[in-house]
């Protein structure tokens, strides 16, 4: 599995990573954190990445998202991580280099944009951050037959495409930082 071969250990600082694997999130500086390991595996679930996909990952923090991502989706695919702190973004892009995922990257997310629709759209969009309400920036983003995930006033949801019909459902409460 995509747990196996992406360690948490090599997406936290230094500090940390003696607790990587407990399950619970973990600050990685900047009010962030990575994310708790039980949430992210219901996320990817619930995601149902396939090999070759084109993802979105928004608030790549640490790189740990855009890299399990990366190992589900393999090399004939892409996974395009952006993270609005440009220091985290700089440190999740170096964490996520040395896991040797080339065919994914973490840029610094620009200012007033959400996700990055000039590369969409996208099979799948992961979104770490508490959204208030479901962005219609994010939903353009999805391609026909695309899937997002996201925790919207604390309530996971999946968001689906089926030409210009959208579905959403509801899958338990979480807590994330807020997305900005």
């Amino acid at each position: 599995m995509a747990f196996a071969a992406v360690p948490r250990e090599g997406f936290l600082r230094p500090g940390s990573r003696a607790d990587a694997r407990r399950d619970a999130p973990i600050p990685i500086g900047h009010g962030q954190t990575n994310s708790q390991p039980r949430t992210v595996e219901t996320m990817l679930r619930l995601l149902d990445v396939r090999p070759g996909h084109r993802i979105l990952d928004v608030g790549a923090g640490s790189g740990w998202t855009t890299a399990l991502l990366a190992e589900l989706t393999g090399p004939g695919g892409s996974v395009r991580g952006v993270e609005l702190v440009p220091e985290l973004a700089r440190w999740g892009a170096e964490n996520l280099a040395a896991a040797g995922h080339p065919w994914a990257s973490i840029e610094t997310a620009t200012a007033g944009v959400i996700g990055a629709p000039e590369h969409g759209p996208y099979d799948r969009i992961l979104v770490s951050a508490n959204a208030r309400h479901l962005p219609d920036e994010l939903v353009a983003q999805l391609a026909d037959r695309g899937r997002m995930v996201i925790p919207v006033s604390s309530r996971m949801l999946v968001v689906e495409r089926r030409e210009d019909e959208i579905r959403t459902s509801e899958h338990g409460a979480y807590r994330f930082v807020p997305l900005r």
